[in-house]
């Protein structure tokens, strides 16, 4: 298939890319390479996918030269003629949108941003998906949309209707928008709940990141809610094998649909969402012992209150996902952080022993 993916330069972004282009497809990625965190470590990942730095400043169209089937373009998602032309010229038979403004606590003092991407940005998505006949679009929504719900695990049936960070709402709102224009023009549409996701090439504004820089340098690592917190961490390999099944299953409508009494995360259009994650919780407390052993070393812990747009716990119910693409996570912590753990040492050229 030819398939437009949005950020594409972003941690899940990249791994998605890498894997459609094993599998052959034709993919255009765009990325807007904002500064939200280090530009370099966007740029060394579109490297890694054979696009030479050196055009990225000057060129509106990168060729790979790992992969013929992979063309990168640096473009804002709101920029709206920009992405009509993008979509007009290839004829996208599918579109996996992970673009957005990332991160609860950045939404706190940069509302504008969350507005202009996932709002603006959205739309546009959406506007040319419907005016360029694309089969199916998947987009990125996130567990954080689950707010105040206190009910675990979190399943899609449940009401999502009292976010608690402007990132959820703006997330929530892609799902309504989403559901919006599978029902009037017929847009076959999933969207995927992430929950926690963590690997090489991961975002630095996360806690895997946080809590193994510290650890390694010997500095403090801060631990919110005084480490009573659980996450769904979910190794990306295991998303990326989500994405890469669920893109090939188009939803149905469901003509027997009822707001009464039936699924909330289905309609009578042909829309669904779906949790992606682990299945699995495990303490911060437990995963920051793991990062220790793999390490080597003992972590300085400063334990601080939560924070405003925090969860407690995320977890994942992702039952009617193992039943439509028979969806099994299948990394452990240990191992996935081994890889992560190994992956940084290797890309900051950490050679010597940690505790040196």
């Amino acid at each position: 298939m030819k398939i437009l993916l949005t950020g594409a330069a972003g941690f899940i972004g990249f791994h998605v890319a890498n894997r459609l282009l094993k599998d052959g497809h034709t993919v255009v990625g765009i990325d807007s390479l904002n500064h939200y965190y280090d530009l370099h470590l966007k740029v060394d990942r579109l490297q890694e996918l054979g696009i030479d730095r050196n055009n990225i400043a000057y060129k509106t169209r990168i060729d790979s030269d790992i992969y013929p089937g992979f063309i990168f373009g640096q473009l804002n998602l709101e920029d709206k003629d920009g992405l009509n032309k993008a979509f007009e010229k290839a004829q996208f038979d599918l579109v996996i949108h992970l673009a957005a403004q990332a991160g609860v606590r950045y939404s706190l003092t940069h509302p504008d941003a969350y507005i202009s991407s996932n709002i603006v940005g959205f739309v546009n998505v959406l506007e040319c998906c419907r005016n360029y006949g694309v089969r199916h679009l998947v987009f990125a929504s996130s567990s954080s949309v689950y707010g105040l719900n206190d009910e675990a695990p979190f399943t899609t049936d449940q009401n999502t209707d009292h976010p608690i960070s402007l990132y959820a709402a703006t997330k929530k709102s892609n799902e309504l928008m989403a559901h919006s224009y599978s029902h009037l023009f017929q847009i076959p549409v999933t969207g995927l709940r992430f929950f926690t996701v963590y690997g090489p090439w991961g975002r630095p504004d996360m806690a895997p990141f946080l809590f193994t820089k510290a650890i390694i340098d010997g500095k403090p690592l801060k631990v919110f809610n005084y480490g009573e917190m659980k996450r769904d961490f979910t190794y990306v390999d295991d998303i990326v094998e989500g994405v890469a099944r669920i893109m090939n299953f188009p939803p149905n409508p469901d003509p027997e649909w009822k707001s009464s009494n039936s699924d909330i995360s289905s309609s009578t259009a042909p829309y669904k969402i779906y949790n992606i994650g682990k299945n699995a919780p495990i303490s911060l407390m437990d995963f920051i012992a793991a990062l220790e052993n793999e390490i080597g070393k003992k972590a300085i812990v400063e334990f601080l209150p939560m924070q405003a747009g925090d969860l407690t716990a995320t977890y994942a119910d992702v039952a009617d996902l193992i039943q439509r693409i028979d969806y099994k996570p299948t990394t452990s912590i240990e191992d996935g952080v081994r890889k992560f753990v190994k992956w940084y040492r290797t890309y900051y050229k950490i050679t010597k022993p940690s505790y040196y």
